[in-house]
């Protein structure tokens, strides 16, 4: 009597978790590199604008969100650091990379609304153009930037909640870096035919002594 192997088809249940995994892997990469291109743009552009009394005549003033507050731009390049190290670990080292990865999206979308409202750094250039460490800002406006800056944090927080949820069915670095004791098998010597010179210069050229043959 025979026995056959029963091999799962695509559409079975077996290989839902494969798809689901190669799905959010790609949904990850897209939304990781996204959310920290997005956020890294939006603190470079102008957060805040206002005017000073300066001399007795009003002096604008702008604010970009570097000026502002430089944690979302640090942040989306620690969660940048994070989506290529999840390919690196594996097992408790991927769990803490993607956790980083989560934490650093959260981080980014917190400080980039708390700079949506933060007048300081306006109220430092107003005291440096009045030469009054006291003087403030008269009218201070925000752009949308910092919300710019918060939906690509978020977009970071989503690739880490997948990591988080996925990262185990994602693949690692190839194994032929890596040191495992194994020994590696040695290649065979090839055949050098003495009355070819390319066959003798090819074997000077990898190292092996053709007049030993």
């Amino acid at each position: 009597m025979e026995y056959v192997t029963a091999v799962p088809h695509p559409r079975t249940p077996a290989a839902a978790p494969a798809r689901a995994g190669r799905r959010s892997l790609a949904v990850a990469l897209l939304c990781g590199a996204l959310g920290a291109a997005v956020t890294l743009l939006a603190t470079r552009q102008e957060w805040a604008e206002g005017t000073a009394t300066v001399a007795g005549g009003a002096f604008p003033l702008a604010a970009n969100g570097s000026d502002v507050t430089g944690v979302p731009a640090a942040l989306a390049i620690v969660g940048l650091a994070a989506l290529v190290a999840v390919f690196a670990v594996r097992r408790a080292g991927r769990l803490a990379v993607s956790a980083l990865l989560a934490l650093s999206g959260a981080g980014t979308v917190a400080a980039a609304l708390a700079g949506a409202s933060d007048g300081s750094a306006l109220d430092d250039q107003a005291a440096k153009a009045a030469g009054d460490t006291s003087a403030t800002v008269d009218v201070l406006s925000h752009t949308a930037w910092p919300y710019v800056a918060a939906v690509g944090g978020a977009l970071l927080l989503l690739a880490g909640l997948l990591a988080l949820r996925y990262g185990r069915q994602w693949p690692a670095m190839s194994g032929r870096y890596e040191r495992d004791g194994t020994p590696r098998p040695r290649r065979r010597p090839q055949t050098v035919d003495p009355d070819r010179p390319e066959d003798l210069w090819k074997a000077i050229d990898r190292g092996e002594d053709p007049t030993s043959a």
